[in-house]
């Protein structure tokens, strides 16, 4: 217990603490001895950067508590209605394969934010595996994942502008039973114009 208070910088009053709480699962026992794996750090971690971020301990054990009661992932991401995008599965070392050393409190503080991670037991779970191929791309291609992020927060508020857009404009002119079916054509449109937009752009930077 020594060991991973230490590791995750805190007491090992406060881990103690957590556990009564039950805001980390019990350990793998063997006897008289309790084992603690790296998906308790990696949950210390979750809980230190959702403390960071303003959130109290009350609203970190209810998530918790969703976590172990088996909801679906789906839900406790806010996917809601069954999405495109398939959620992955990751041991906190498949997490750090990806990232490598920026797997820090802060990127994972603020993925948490976005949505994009959520804890699931023994898991963290990232809400899309494009998303995550992409980020994990860019990363690899030198560009920092704070960076990234930062650029999915900015992503995220045009994409929901253009959601809202697409969803108006749909209800105002067909059925509302045809929103869902006419989906589609609204990603075609934004696919289009966003290659032509960074045709665009990458012509200007070239002096084209």
């Amino acid at each position: 217990m020594e060991e991973l208070a230490e590791a995750a910088g805190i007491t090992p009053r406060t881990l103690r603490f957590y556990r009564e709480r039950g805001l980390i699962p019990p350990p793998r026992r063997e006897g008289r001895i309790a084992w603690y794996g790296p998906h308790h750090l990696a949950r210390l971690r979750t809980i230190a950067a959702l403390l960071e971020r303003g959130h109290t301990l009350n609203g970190i054990a209810d998530l918790a508590a969703a976590f172990e009661s088996g909801r679906d992932v789906g839900e406790v991401l806010g996917l809601g209605e069954p999405t495109e995008e398939e959620p992955v599965r990751l041991t906190p070392e498949q997490l750090a394969d990806h990232f490598g050393d920026q797997v820090t409190a802060e990127n994972f503080a603020t993925a948490l934010d976005l949505g994009y991670l959520a804890m699931d037991g023994q898991h963290i779970v990232h809400v899309s595996r494009r998303l995550l191929d992409v980020s994990s791309a860019l990363v690899r291609e030198g560009v920092p994942l704070a960076a990234v992020l930062g650029a999915a927060r900015d992503v995220r508020t045009h994409a929901d502008a253009l959601a809202r857009l697409f969803t108006d404009l749909l209800r105002e002119h067909a059925r509302d039973e045809d929103v869902k079916r006419l989906r589609p054509l609204a990603k075609s449109v934004v696919d289009a114009e966003l290659s032509l937009a960074l045709d665009r752009r990458l012509r200007e930077l070239s002096g084209g």
